[in-house]
């Protein structure tokens, strides 16, 4: 495996430990040169590689096969939105790769097997005009103005161009609105007016590669002509504005993000804008007159404080005049926390995470009182929540789902626990001999740290079972229990064991889990991670040369450190589309954005602790790791895949032994731009786990 690495070296003008000043440091510098014919000739050689190891089995094809077949079945929910007589949804299959825009009525929609129209043929249309295109949804504000801005991505970047389509003609706008390729965002004032926050030329966007500006762009007139909203600064994360629609209530909204986790919000009446008064880190969002705030830090208004995690609810003509007695919604505690919310037309639904397992509560407001009903749904298990229209309807959809169980889909009414079940998953996996258990681990600072256990009833306490560990914590994200068909085929029906952690600086518990593992604090997570590995050794669930672990983006940092700190620990690692090289993230195309969850490696006191796990940086030579493969996609102008590529040409110049690499030349931070790449992918991942782990 080393020859690549050293022949890619030496193409490039470069010897091992030598070079002038940057390359010193770096000399993998070039592989950041994404399209560049060195970088990708390089990645062509280590795909082949990596090919010929995983992809040339017959358990590899089966796997590749029966995990495609899932993933186009025509057996999964079609998940809806309502616009209009309407519900629509976005569909892939085999027959439809990159996709279709579809809409039925909900008569239809209750049906086994409903019949759809086809509004925009994703295919079709890439076919036609000679781009990969991979659809990235649609603005509507139906049927008021009978028009959609519908987003496109050209292999399935996060920037992406923006066109008019006329959703009762089902044809594009001739002349219509049209914004070019970029990170940026639209939205509609009326059926002329949009807002507009996009590239606009040379000092419009942020050092975060998002708007720095939002305008009013005006039918008819060119996009150079729109006029200036609002300036954000170019340090900031982004900007953008949009209008909310509910419960009769208008309201135009325009945000600037200071940081990934701070934000200020303006309202917009006449030609002022008007700031909301709350903390910058607090979440906001409205529902009929009520201003709703979910708090991420403790906040004193009038004497009183309001707790972190809390949601609070206030009038909100009210709440422009000086009031601060709100109604609390939800008051966290130590194990449980707000999930999320929505609102019907009579009831705001609150979905608690107690435990990592969720419970549903409805509010409703009599003669300006609040009141709250528990919503009998099933105890353990994951729930969604999405209302189908605020404006006239009491109705939505309620999704259940655990590991063992097939997500069901229902249709609900707030104010009442009647519920009928539209669609459900068939079983993908036979999963009458599994079991679920949830444990905790005890971190190095005596926290307490819970994982959920998926494995056979019957499991031989042995230390001999093939184990994978799901990890990420990070961004406030939860990991929760859901069914994963893929998991269930690609892992658990071949006898392994699945454990999903849930360590911290996710959502978990909250915004004081994610906190503790902020910038400095960053270390308690990969504590907490390790923490669950020795826990699953030591209780004889698997042993290290068994136990493989897997993450994706922030997992996949964390794999990377994994890796580097705990060598002896892990029998294989899955490093996906990942952040590793941190002296350099925030360089490299939207890592400036994340300085708020690691800090800013170019200030010295917050690089002391950032360079304390960088793998980039820790990866030795003579070191015995083990075996690894990293995943990323050319198109990711998310996580840049230089951090893939120069970790795995560095650990290749080391001479380390058992790395592989795959890069998917499309695709996006997700890593495929369709079914057929994610199957792909996907089975080469668990192939080479297999190879590591079992006997």
């Amino acid at each position: 495996m080393a020859s690549i690495g050293k022949v890619a070296l030496m193409a490039a003008g470069l010897a091992i430990g030598a070079g002038a000043t940057a390359q010193e440091e770096d000399p993998f510098l070039w592989l950041e040169d994404v399209g560049g014919d060195r970088s990708l000739d390089w990645v062509r050689a280590q795909n082949a590689v990596s090919e010929a190891a995983l992809a040339n089995s017959p358990r590899f094809e089966d796997l590749r096969r029966d995990l495609l077949s899932i993933m186009d079945s025509d057996e999964k929910i079609p998940y809806v939105g309502r616009l209009g007589e309407y519900y629509y949804n976005f569909w892939q299959d085999a027959e439809h790769v990159q996709g279709v825009w579809r809409r039925t009525t909900l008569e239809e929609y209750r049906k086994p097997e409903p019949k759809w129209e086809t509004v925009i043929d994703v295919d079709a249309l890439a076919k036609a005009e000679g781009e990969n295109w991979v659809w990235h949804g649609a603005n509507c504000r139906y049927p008021e103005y009978d028009r959609c801005l519908v987003s496109l991505s050209r292999g399935g970047a996060d920037a992406d161009v923006t066109r008019e389509f006329d959703l009762a003609g089902k044809h594009w706008v001739k002349d219509g609105f049209f914004l070019p390729e970029a990170k940026g965002n639209a939205g509609w004032i009326d059926r002329d007016t949009l807002f507009v926050a996009t590239d606009f030329g040379e000092g419009s966007m942020t050092t975060s590669g998002y708007p720095r500006i939002v305008k009013l762009w005006k039918r008819g007139t060119p996009l150079a002509q729109a006029e200036t909203l609002f300036e954000g600064k170019p340090d900031d994360i982004s900007v953008g504005a949009f209008v909310a629609h509910t419960r009769g209530q208008r309201y135009e909204l325009v945000y600037r993000g200071i940081t990934f986790y701070t934000r200020q919000y303006f309202v917009r009446r006449g030609e002022a804008l008007e700031r909301i008064e709350v903390p910058e880190d607090a979440e906001v969002s409205f529902w009929g007159q009520w201003l709703l705030v979910e708090l991420k830090s403790d906040w004193t208004a009038d004497g009183r404080t309001w707790p972190q995690g809390a949601l609070l609810a206030l009038d909100f003509e009210r709440f422009r005049k000086g009031a601060r007695d709100f109604d609390l919604l939800y008051e966290p505690h130590a194990r449980k926390s707000l999930s999320g919310y929505a609102g019907t037309r009579d009831h705001l639904l609150v979905t608690e995470l107690d435990n990592v397992k969720d419970r549903l509560y409805e509010w409703k407001v009599e003669d300006g009182a609040w009141w709250r009903r528990a919503v009998d749904v099933p105890s353990i298990g994951n729930l969604g929540v999405t209302a189908i229209d605020d404006e006239d309807s009491n109705a939505y959809f309620l999704t259940f789902t655990d590991f063992l169980t097939p997500t069901t889909l229902y249709l609900a009414e707030s104010g009442s626990d009647a519920r009928d079940a539209l669609k459900q998953l068939p079983a993908y996996f036979d999963a009458s001999g599994l079991e679920v258990s949830q444990h905790e681990a005890v971190s190095k600072d005596a926290t307490r740290v819970p994982y959920f256990q998926i494995a056979p009833k019957a499991l031989k306490l042995d230390g001999r079972n093939p184990t994978l560990l799901y990890g990420y914590g990070g961004f406030e994200v939860s990991r929760l229990p859901s069914y994963s068909a893929t998991v269930g085929r690609g892992w658990l029906s071949q006898g392994g064991v699945y454990v999903m952690a849930n360590i911290r600086g996710g959502g978990e518990f909250g915004p004081a889990w994610h906190r503790a593992a902020l910038k400095e604090n960053r270390q308690r997570a990969y504590d907490d991670f390790i923490a669950i590995g020795e826990d699953l050794v030591a209780r004889k669930v698997t042993s290290p040369q068994h136990l493989g672990i897997q993450g994706g983006s922030n997992g996949g940092l964390l794999m990377g450190v994994m890796l580097t700190q705990r060598p002896d620990l892990w029998g294989a690692v899955v490093c996906q589309v990942p952040l590793l090289d941190m002296k350099r993230y925030n360089k490299l195309l939207a890592g400036a954005s994340w300085m708020g969850e690691y800090g800013n490696p170019d200030v010295p006191a917050e690089w002391a602790y950032i360079s304390t796990y960088s793998p980039y940086q820790k990866v030795r030579a003579g070191v015995d790791y083990p075996p690894i493969l990293f995943t990323t996609s050319t198109r990711d102008d998310r996580v840049h895949p230089g951090h893939a590529r120069k970790m795995m040409a560095r650990m290749d110049a080391q001479e380390h032994d058992d790395i592989l690499y795959y890069e998917n030349i499309e695709g996006g931070h997700g890593g495929a731009a369709n079914n057929k790449q994610a199957a792909y992918m996907q089975a080469l991942a668990y192939q080479f786990l297999w190879q590591k782990l079992a006997d």
